[in-house]
């Protein structure tokens, strides 16, 4: 598979996914506090190469490819780039139909327990200032009851589509300049 093949069936499973999460989040009427993004300032945020191939193939038809190397070259920050603080809105997202499939999973996703059970994955902030609507989708989610995205079943299915570019996790700004180095190198011989 091309690389834009393997960018287009990216872009299609956040199609997927993000409709499994609406429809979740019209179910269970959990949502983001407006303006939050507090998820977006843990220094601990892993992600791979693939999901973040969009943005980078986004980054180079806008022309923003080199800028948006030389800050993640000359970065020592942990916290993600594509943050914005000073951004006005429901979110601090910059880039948000670009953001990673990490990025879309945590909050309305589910783990699966070494029981086999799903936990919802879910913030701080969700669980104590949506308490009933928290607990009634954790308690559906554990009878089986709830259909809700399931991190691990998401992740299996990048690895469908490259194997290689979704095996390994990195810190988030390294897996984004990785996989500009990978569309970089792509278009420069096209």
């Amino acid at each position: 598979m091309e690389l834009p093949e393997k960018i287009k069936a990216v872009e299609e499973l956040f199609v997927r996914l993000d409709d499994h999460i609406r429809s979740f989040q019209q179910h269970t009427s959990l949502h983001c506090k407006a303006g939050c993004g507090k998820c977006c300032f843990k220094a601990d945020i892993e992600a791979t190469v693939l999901e973040f191939l969009p943005f980078a193939f986004y980054l180079h038809t806008q022309g923003k490819a080199d800028e948006w190397y030389e800050r993640l070259r000359q970065t020592d920050s942990s916290i993600c780039l594509i943050l914005n603080p000073a951004q006005a809105g429901a979110g601090l997202c910059s880039e948000y139909p670009h953001r990673g499939l990490i990025c879309r999973l945590f909050g309305y996703s589910a783990r699966t327990t070494k029981y086999g059970q799903r936990e919802l994955v879910t913030c701080q902030i969700i669980k104590t200032e949506q308490t009933p609507s928290y607990q009634q989708a954790a308690s559906e989610i554990e009878a089986g009851t709830l259909a809700v995205p399931v991190m691990n079943e998401y992740y299996m299915q990048l690895h469908a589509i490259d194997f290689e570019l979704a095996r390994d996790f990195y810190p988030i700004n390294t897996a984004i300049k990785k996989a500009l180095e990978t569309v970089l190198q792509y278009m420069a011989y096209r």
